[in-house]
This record gives C-alpha cells, structure tokens and sequence, in this order.
C-alpha cells in the first residue's frame, strides 16, 4: 500500500495526490517511486484515460527532502560517479512520466518549489493558481538539474534570469505567463477547470491520445529533449563537489535546515 501517495479513479480519470502535507509534500525517494508506480498501473489500465497529479493540504511539493543533507560522502573521491547515478535516476523516473502512454496533467497550488517544478513541467499539461508560488532551490545546493527543465520551457534568457540568483521565486500567473505552464487561474476556480478539463481529454479515445502525446513529443525528442536535461545531470554531480555546495551540506547535516538558510540570507 502506498504511504506518501493517494489514488481515486473517477470515471476515466486517475487522481494521484502527492501525500505527505506535513512535509508540504517534499519528494522523497519514496513518493517518486509510488507516484511513478501508480502512473504506471493506471497507463495499464484500458479505463483510464487521463491521469490527474496534485498536492494535497497547502502545497503541491516543496520540492526534494533535504531532511539530513544530501547524503553526499565529501571525503571519498568515488563518491561523485555514485552521486551522478543517483541524479540520473531521479531524471530517468521523471522521464517515464514523459514515456507514459498516457496524457498527465498537473494541478499545482501553494509552493512549487525546485523539483517540484521539474514534476510539474514533466507532465504534459500543467494548470497552476494565480497566486502560486513557484521558485527555484532556497540554497545553492547544486546547478543545472533543476535549471535545464526550465531552460527548455521558458528559454535560456529567463531560465538563466530566474537561477543566478538563489531562491528565486514569481507568482503562478507569472509562470503561465512566460510558459513554464500551460494557464493559470484564480485560486477558487482552478479546482472546477481542472475538473472540466481532464473530463474533456478522457472522452478521447486512449488510443488516439496515446498517439498524439507521442507525435508532439517527438518533436521535441529530435530538438535534444532528453539530452538537455541529461546534460543537468552532469553538470549538477559536479557542482555538489565545489567547496561552497560541500560546506553548505556540511551546514544542513550538522546545524539543520533552518540555521543554514538563515545564515545564508545573512550574508553581505
């Protein structure tokens, strides 16, 4: 049974919400396995034709869970080619939703912060609230892995805008507004279009929406898709490597999340 997720299918539609509201549904390993897990079974599933991806209580996702640091040994050489395969995993288990046989859409509200964000714009159509926040990593922990999703969805002028400086943070309005997602909507209104929405998609046939999920996605495959957030992958396993990410999770392990941000808002 899963813990960090809940599933309902409502007619044709598969509602997943990401379930850890305490934590305003920070992604563990756990919860990409079980949400990864429960897109597949409803791909599987000939009545299921649209699944639907949100965050339940305040949040759709906080991004990763830095609860005890990143878990990168600094002292061993080796550990950077085990870092990178961990990042690469991650990155593969985004893509399956991109791989999916199956329309994904996204309802985000509250935060959406880091890779929450790489979730967000994974799945193939993305509504967001107005008055979302959606913001990149509150500390430099790492660079590129989450930059490149955004990259390809808003272009190389804004992402670099948005990244250089840390903990960047717009409105949902203004995240629709330069195409990180789809539309946004007033807070009160996004429940009901979403609604309205993936009611519409599921009444195409799947096979047909397979079809279409995959000829718009080729597209973008012969553009260098999946390449360019492979290329994040690289880039962030040896950003986490220079002293500044090795002393800022040295800070997190030892002193906790709370003291490290404060400390780095502090800085002249």
């Amino acid at each position: 049974m899963a813990e960090t997720i809940a599933t309902e299918q409502v007619g044709r539609v598969a509602r997943i919400a990401l379930n850890r509201p305490e934590k305003l549904n920070a992604i563990s390993r756990q919860l990409q396995r079980e949400l990864i897990e429960a897109l597949t079974e409803a791909e599987h599933d000939d009545g299921v034709h649209v699944a639907l991806v949100s965050g339940a209580g305040r949040a759709f996702s906080a991004g990763y869970d830095l609860a005890g640091g990143s878990g990168v040994a600094a002292e061993q050489a080796s550990a950077i080619s085990h870092d990178r395969d961990g990042l690469e995993d991650l990155l593969r288990n985004w893509l399956k939703i991109w791989d999916l046989r199956l329309p994904v859409v996204a309802k985000v509200h509250g935060h959406c912060l880091a890779g929450g964000t790489q979730l967000a714009t994974i799945c193939d159509v993305t509504f967001v609230a107005d008055d979302a926040r959606v913001g990149a990593p509150q500390l430099p922990l790492g660079a590129g892995f989450v930059a490149s999703f955004w990259a390809w969805q808003v272009g190389a002028k804004r992402a670099k805008e948005f990244f250089f400086p840390v903990g960047s943070m717009i409105s949902g309005a203004e995240a629709a507004e330069i195409g990180l997602f789809n539309r946004s909507l007033p807070a009160d209104q996004l429940d009901q279009y979403v609604d309205d929405y993936v009611e519409l998609v599921a009444k195409t046939p799947k096979e047909i929406l397979v079809l279409q999920k995959r000829a718009i996605n080729r597209t973008q495959e012969v553009q260098g898709f999946r390449e360019a957030l492979m290329g994040g992958v690289e880039i962030d396993s040896i950003a986490h490597f220079t002293n500044p990410i090795l002393e800022m999770n040295r800070s997190l392990k030892e002193r906790g999340l709370r003291a490290t941000l404060d400390d780095f808002h502090r800085q002249e």
